[in-house]
């Protein structure tokens, strides 16, 4: 079986398959296209024109929670939850994290400050109902690593980039999502789901966007320079 891997370097969507392919060691080829000039073949292969798309011997596959699903299940199956109802459960909370990272997406891109502060304080309300979610275990599930993980993953490595300047998590109300966020960034499997250069893209793609976010960073970097 031959499996190739679609993906833009700097999207959180993609590294969710990344950290799955990485985390179970599965042989992959991996292409990067620039979303904002995409290529025709990549529009005539994906439905909506996004990513992450993955090509199994020929077939396509589209979205990061099907993507994942599969690549487990080919693989033993041992990321998802045996028990229907936790799966479902675990279904649904990869779907509140995909929502965190549009939110996330639109607060970095708001052009001025009521924009960006609604989705700030609607993220940290996200990770507060995750915070009441988490039990005392190392993973989401407890002590089982699960593809929820790596649906969360890269809402934390985005959140932790500049040493933190983006971080929305607070130690002091967020003690189990902090201390869960850090073990994921140290996992391997999530360290190496990115390009070596991804924090130097991501600032250059957050500049380009001359948010209101990028403008408080770029001032706050100024006064420390």
């Amino acid at each position: 079986m031959k499996l190739h891997l679609i993906s833009f370097k700097t999207c959180p969507f993609v590294q969710r398959a990344a950290i799955t392919l990485k985390q179970k060691n599965v042989a992959h080829e991996i292409t990067y296209i620039d979303l904002a000039n995409p290529p025709d073949w990549f529009l005539e292969l994906s439905p909506l024109g996004k990513v992450p798309v993955l090509k199994v011997d020929g077939e396509v596959l589209f979205e990061s929670a099907v993507i994942n699903e599969y690549l487990d299940e080919i693989t033993g199956g041992e990321l998802q939850p045996k028990d229907p109802l936790l799966r479902a459960k675990n279904r649904a909370w990869i779907e509140f994290a995909s929502n965190m990272l549009g939110n996330s997406y639109l607060m970095k891109t708001a052009t001025d400050k009521v924009g960006y502060e609604k989705y700030r304080d609607l993220i940290i309300t996200q990770l507060q109902r995750v915070e009441e979610r988490l039990s005392d275990g190392d993973w989401f599930n407890g002590d089982d690593f699960s593809l929820a993980d790596t649906a969360f993953a890269p809402f934390f490595m985005h959140n932790s980039v500049a040493n933190n300047a983006f971080s929305l998590i607070d130690p002091a109300t967020m003690p189990k999502v902090d201390a869960w966020s850090k073990r994921l960034l140290a996992l391997p499997a999530v360290k190496h789901s990115v390009v070596p250069e991804f924090e130097l893209l991501y600032l250059q793609r957050i500049e380009k966007f001359n948010s209101y976010m990028w403008q408080q960073y770029a001032a706050e970097s100024s006064n420390h320079g």
